[in-house]
């Protein structure tokens, strides 16, 4: 099942992979198409600054005339500045807060219109920040020079959208997988969900024949040999009570269990005292805490959680060691710990969240189900919170469960 797992996670990365080639192609084509313009931008701006030059050593109406007509099909948004930095004309900016370089065809009403110094300092930073100035030598007497022009220009509005417009897309596209998969997760966990009710509720349909007929021919054997109070027939018992218990588990999947505040230290120690028995000498166990707390608990179900949480830890174990389960009040809040540590081989550090998920083993012939069916019974049944603490390879591990005391419990379901 380990397999299926990392089947799973390889997929995920093949489809992140996929993800990123699109993504960084988006990007670079746009890339591409904003240089292409920047480029003809650029062009297109030193030419309104050749146009600029030709019109003042223009010497005929004519050539005065083009000049005008080139300059002022330019798009790019300009600033021209004297060698003091003084700004003497605009091109493609806010007509509404300055009006000079106005074309003559545009109408504005120059006293609705605000003059705002700021604006144009605030976009004559804008410009030096984006590009740099084309200068313009001014020709004085006799060949002389009189001064010099700098032209500022920015990138249009188009160009700018366009450099925004493949986060825009790729934000749109994100947002859109992200409701998808959200809506497929939820309708797939539905699907599990079902799947796993109807198992648990055939499981233990099918289970409460045979064990009634245990139940029967257990008594028959106690009358017809005495034995009421053999040791053998005890145990036999109480295994068929645990086979009970266990067809009870399966039945309440799917339903909301009733919880009772209970000692959660007795609960667990009479766990504790019926697996010991069953496993092997070697293994040793102790049961320690506080066993004045309580918590809301549905026993058969709680029991399963404990269960599973030993069985790991017997298994890691490998045939010897110790098993320590601690019942531990917090200092600081009003939740009730439960500890269970082993002795065995220790779980990675990086796989501390991931043994909790469907499927993950480390076993041969594990299906992979226990540690998450135990996570869903602790947080989803008794409202608490399961984690691996601690753990060292070649030392052991420490299961945490954290469940909320009787007093929190009780104001929660108020």
């Amino acid at each position: 099942m380990i397999n299926a797992y990392q089947n799973r996670r390889l997929w995920n990365y093949i489809l992140l992979f996929f993800a990123t080639i699109i993504a960084s192609g988006s990007l670079m084509y746009t890339r591409y198409l904003v240089k292409n313009i920047a480029r003809s931008e650029r062009s297109r701006a030193q030419i309104w600054a050749l146009s600029m030059k030709e019109t003042i050593t223009a010497d005929n109406n004519s050539t005065l005339s083009y000049v005008f007509t080139v300059r002022d099909s330019s798009t790019v948004p300009a600033i021209v500045t004297n060698e003091h930095g003084e700004i003497l004309f605009s091109k493609g900016l806010d007509t509404t807060k300055t009006f000079i370089d106005l074309p003559k065809d545009e109408v504005i009403d120059k006293k609705a219109a605000k003059y705002d110094p700021e604006y144009f300092k605030a976009q004559l930073e804008t410009m030096k920040a984006q590009h740099d100035p084309f200068r313009i030598d001014l020709p004085g007497r006799a060949g002389t020079l009189n001064g010099y022009w700098l032209i500022y220009y920015k990138d249009s509005d188009l160009l700018t959208q366009l450099r925004l417009f493949p986060y825009v897309q790729l934000s749109v596209i994100a947002i859109f997988l992200l409701l998808a998969y959200t809506a497929f997760n939820t309708s797939r966990k539905s699907e599990q969900n079902q799947v796993w009710v109807g198992l648990a509720k055939e499981t233990a349909h099918q289970l409460g024949t045979p064990i009634s007929s245990l139940m029967a021919w257990l008594e028959l054997l106690k009358d017809k040999f005495n034995a009421e109070e053999d040791p053998l027939m005890n145990e036999m018992g109480n295994d068929i009570k645990r086979l009970e218990i266990v067809a009870d588990r399966f039945s309440k999947i799917g339903s909301v269990p009733k919880l009772e505040p209970l000692v959660v230290f007795d609960v667990v120690k009479d766990f504790v005292d019926y697996f010991k028995i069953r496993v092997s000498h070697n293994i040793s166990f102790e049961m320690s805490g506080d066993n004045t707390l309580k918590a809301g608990l549905n026993v058969p179900l709680f029991d399963w959680v404990i269960e599973n949480l030993l069985k790991n830890a017997v298994n890691a174990i490998d045939g010897k060691g110790s098993i320590r389960v601690e019942v531990i009040a917090s200092k600081t809040r009003d939740l009730v710990y439960i500890d269970i540590i082993d002795s065995g081989k220790g779980i990675p550090r990086s796989k501390f969240n991931t043994v909790f998920q469907p499927g993950y083993t480390t076993r041969k012939r594990g299906w992979g189900l226990g540690l998450s069916l135990t996570k869903r019974i602790v947080e989803n049944y008794h409202n608490g919170h399961i984690v691996v603490r601690d753990s060292e390879l070649g030392k052991g591990t420490t299961f945490r469960i954290s469940l909320k005391t009787i007093k929190t419990y009780e104001t929660t379901e108020a």
